[in-house]
This record gives structure tokens, sequence and C-alpha cells, in this order.
């Protein structure tokens, strides 16, 4: 079996995390299911009894969900960072040297060719056009 080039490895893990952040939201989005009524014959009895709970305990629920949402998303970032890292194709070793070397030559080509220009053409016209001012 043929081995993925890099390109094809990134757009496949690009490909999964986008399906995996599609299921986070799904499940984010879901809504609440809906529980059935009970058996009227259980709530009959239950009416003359006290309260299982107080009023206030949803309250505190949603309060403790809030709490975690904010510690998920204080590291949401650096999750999303993460992530994107482990998707970077990094370049070899190899070659990080070629192309350094290409740039190093590309700028020591530049450097010689605008000094040539600077005192083969550029220094002779300023000589003559100071000469023709005296």
């Amino acid at each position: 079996m043929a081995q993925k080039s890099k390109t094809q490895r990134a757009k496949a893990s690009a490909a999964r995390a986008a399906r995996k952040e599609a299921r986070e939201l799904e499940l984010q989005n879901k809504e609440v299911e809906v529980v059935p009524a009970e058996d009227p014959a259980k709530t009959k009895t239950s009416l003359f009894k006290k309260a299982d709970k107080p009023a206030a305990a949803p309250a505190k629920t949603e309060k403790k969900k809030e709490e975690k949402k904010e510690k998920k998303d204080r590291f949401k970032f650096f999750k999303e960072v993460k992530a994107e890292m482990h998707r970077v194709t990094w370049p070899t070793k190899q070659e990080v040297i070629r192309w350094s070397l290409v740039v190093v030559a590309a700028l020591l080509f530049f450097g010689v060719y605008v000094a040539f220009l600077d005192n083969a053409i550029v220094t002779p016209l300023l000589v003559l056009i100071s000469g023709l001012g005296a």
C-alpha cells in the first residue's frame, strides 16, 4: 500500500478534526430528553408527601454546569492550538537545510548584484552629474 503524502495526511487530519467538532456541537445542541409522566396512581400517593428535593436544587445544578463550561472554555484556546499544531506539516531536517541554503545564496546573489549596479552604473552617473555643475 502506497504511503500518503504530507498534504493527504494533513487533509485527512483536518477532516477528522472537523468531524469531531461537528459531533461535539451536535452533543451541545441536543435538547434535553422529555421524560414521560409518571403513572397517575403513583402521583396520588406522592401528593401527600413532602417534596424530596428543595426548589433551589435545579438552580444549583445549572450553576455547576455553567462553572464546568467556564472551566472548559478557559482552556479551549490552548486545546485548539495543540490540535492545530498536530495538523501542521513540519518540514524535515534536510528540507530546512536545503531551503536555508537557497535563501543564503539568494541573499548573496542580490547583494553582489546591487553592489555591482551601485559601483558600475550609479556612482559614475553621480560623478558625471556633479562634474556638470562645477
